[in-house]
């Protein structure tokens, strides 16, 4: 009997040593490789068994058992844990000047040095470091203060992507004299990794609709949900919550001189990392900034951010610290792209097409460093899913340069005195009936000659990318159609000096200077031109391209709807809008009306120069000092060629003004043609 019960406990030990390996690797694959060979309910079954196994010999239960995730009663308090490397804290930079100051700076350091960076991204997470003994999890500590921090190690261990074991996944990955130094220190000695734990956004959202549920309050963002979960003293609580850790920084000598091999053995050891990207120089960091702020959106996790690090181990030493922060790093951020504010009423504001859109005048933020006062509500249907209220507490999005938008209402800020919004039956400006197209959410005034209409219009018919009229800007706009001077763009072109002088705005000179600028732009491109017109859904590229295509105004009239709609660069709603366009009587007055009023369009194929530039494609970098960006690039147009906004091997010219920006490393790495503005000038001649 004593015989088999031995027997019995070394094949249940065996057994236990099996379990345990086999939970380990579906644990890396799934929380680690983000893959999954066997079932959920398949690997709770080895976890239950492991842990019947463990109740029957609890000899045999170790620290890194699988089973030690979950457990422990709640700690009366965090003990408190020395550094002995300092936690420190990362400098910021938010721009390109900043990135390239910095860069001169570490230069002026360590004369003489070659720099090269890693870029990683920054999850916006809670920074933490993990003790390895002997190849075993020992101890987890928040940062802290830099150099003492909490002992957080039990809630560490609920993590699924934190080993409680160490291994070696992925030899080939990393230089051999590593691999050995590695088995050394998993056998004896100790070990220290860094990183963030955080939280994914699909996760966070689901948590939170949990705790909306049970009428429990939600947390604010992942960071703070993160944060919280790892600083609570009960780890059952901290299990519950689906916490994941990155790893960023290795605190051992293994033979590595680069960050960038650091990342590589962090992922060989079983770790989430970032890849990174390997910079030359800064201009190919700010490729790579650009890039992640392209895909940030797409990413589970959020980031603010990325890293750039001197890549070389010994020269990132050699530059010290300053401060709380290592000379050798920077956070390139990225701009707040959201904030609160106060709703203080919501306007109506009629567009040249007649759409209503309501916008919603705020108490001033700041976004992105750009004070904010208004916010577009895009229309009825928005406002009803929003749920907003006049004096509502609200978050302002800002993407790009767009007009920022409302995207959520804060019920919880709400003190009973917020107002309902009504949408108008009318047009605000003209008291005429507002309809709502046939398949359309936007609605309109019914008035072709509605006041408010027509002064959008004449904003975008004098725009840099219609006629360009300089000094004629909405102000002026307003103060002649308020006295009648203008209510039609023909009207613009038949002003004379004396019908100004008598206007509050205008002496003899200004009155002379618009005149004389009116005068100017009555030779006009036909892209500009078609771009004046107004037809709903042609923008800037686009009148370029019909331009190209029709050569002339007359074959882009006569051009049916099938035609329009086999165009590549013509979407059908867009083709429709155009054909609709040249059937009304009354556009084709209008259009009359201008050349008889001496608007002269001059055609691409007008000109012997029309192909001079033919299929060359220019890319600007820097300010011109003789011509405007705008003018500059209609007259690469006008003569046949291309502008793009970006540097890449399909380029043919950079040109470059006053002090040029990160494209101008790139095009010469890319080996493209660089010119100056004397020599561009000389190719428009």
């Amino acid at each position: 009997m004593f015989k088999r019960e031995i027997k019995n406990k070394q094949e249940t030990k065996k057994r236990i040593e099996k379990l345990k390996q086999v939970i380990n690797y579906h644990r890396y694959l799934y929380h680690v490789l983000d893959k999954q060979e066997i079932s959920e309910n398949v690997l709770d079954s080895l976890k239950h068994e492991l842990f019947l196994c463990e109740q029957k010999y609890p000899e045999f239960i170790t620290s890194d058992s699988p089973t030690q995730r979950v457990g422990g009663t709640p700690l009366p308090k965090f003990k408190k844990v020395f550094h002995q490397k300092p936690m420190l804290s990362i400098e910021d930079v938010f721009d390109e000047k900043e990135l390239s100051d910095w860069e001169v700076f570490l230069k002026r350091l360590a004369t003489g040095e070659s720099f090269n960076y890693f870029g990683e991204m920054k999850i916006d997470g809670f920074a933490i470091s993990l003790i390895y003994k002997n190849g075993i999890f020992f101890q987890g500590s928040t940062r802290g203060d830099g150099k003492i921090g909490e002992d957080v190690t039990q809630n560490l261990k609920t993590i699924e992507s934190i080993p409680l074991r160490l291994e070696i996944h992925k030899k080939s990955f990393i230089p051999s004299v590593v691999v050995e130094n590695l088995k050394r220190l998993m056998e004896k000695g100790e070990l220290e990794i860094r990183g963030e734990v955080y939280m994914e956004k699909n996760d966070f959202q689901k948590y939170n609709a949990l705790r909306k549920e049970k009428n429990e309050q939600v947390y604010s963002n992942p960071r703070n949900l993160a944060a919280g979960s790892i600083r609570q003293l009960d780890p059952k609580l901290a299990s519950q919550r689906p916490l994941k850790f990155l790893a960023y920084d290795l605190v051992a000598n293994l033979g590595q001189t680069k960050h960038n091999q650091e990342h590589k053995i962090l992922s060989a050891l079983g770790f989430k990392t970032d890849a990174g990207k390997k910079c030359e120089t800064l201009s190919e960091i700010m490729d790579y900034w650009q890039n992640i702020v392209k895909k940030r959106e797409d990413f589970p996790f959020q980031i603010d951010g990325i890293v750039i690090s001197v890549d070389d181990n010994f020269l990132f030493q050699k530059l010290g610290v300053a401060g709380k922060s290592p000379r050798g790093v920077r956070a390139f951020k990225f701009a707040a792209k959201q904030a609160v504010a106060q709703v203080l009423e919501v306007k109506f504001q009629i567009g040249r097409t007649g759409a209503i859109t309501p916008i919603a005048i705020l108490k001033p933020i700041s976004i992105e460093g750009v004070t904010i006062t208004r916010a577009t509500l895009h229309n009825e249907d928005q406002i009803r899913r929003l749920g907003l209220k006049i004096g509502d507490t609200v978050v302002v999005e800002r993407a790009g340069d767009v007009i920022p938008a409302i995207i959520k209402v804060l019920w919880e800020m709400r003190i009973g005195e917020e107002k309902e919004i009504f949408f108008p039956k009318n047009c605000p400006a003209c008291q005429s009936k507002l309809f709502k197209p046939e398949g359309e959410v936007v609605q309109k005034c019914s008035n072709e000659n509605c006041q408010a209409r027509t002064r959008e219009f004449l904003e975008h018919f004098v725009s840099k990318k219609g006629f360009d009229i300089e000094g004629l800007g909405p102000k002026i706009i307003d103060c002649l159609m308020d006295k009648n001077l203008i209510s039609e763009p023909v009207d613009i072109f038949e002003l004379k000096q004396g019908d100004l002088i008598p206007l509050e705005r205008f002496a003899e000179k200004s009155a002379e200077n618009l005149i004389k600028a009116i005068a100017e732009k009555k030779e006009i491109s036909l892209a500009k031109f078609i771009y004046a017109l107004g037809i709903f859904g042609v923008g800037e590229e686009t009148s370029q391209f019909l331009a190209e295509h029709f050569f002339c105004l007359e074959n882009l009239k006569k051009a049916n709807l099938q035609e329009l709609q086999n165009l590549k660069n013509i979407g059908p709603k867009t083709a429709n809008s155009i054909y609709s366009f040249f059937l009304q009587k009354e556009k084709l007055d209008f259009i009359e009306e201008l050349k008889d009023g001496g608007v002269k369009i001059i055609n691409p194929v007008a000109t012997n120069k029309a192909k001079k530039l033919q299929n060359k494609t220019f890319v600007f970098t820097g300010t011109l000092k003789s011509l405007p960006r705008e003018t500059a690039k209609d007259k690469i147009r006008d003569l046949g060629g291309n502008v793009s906004e970006s540097i890449s091997s399909s380029a043919d010219f950079l040109v470059i003004g006053e002090k040029p920006g990160s494209k101008l490393k790139k095009a010469q790495k890319l080996g493209i043609k660089i010119i100056e503005e004397k020599e561009f000038l000389n190719l428009l001649e």
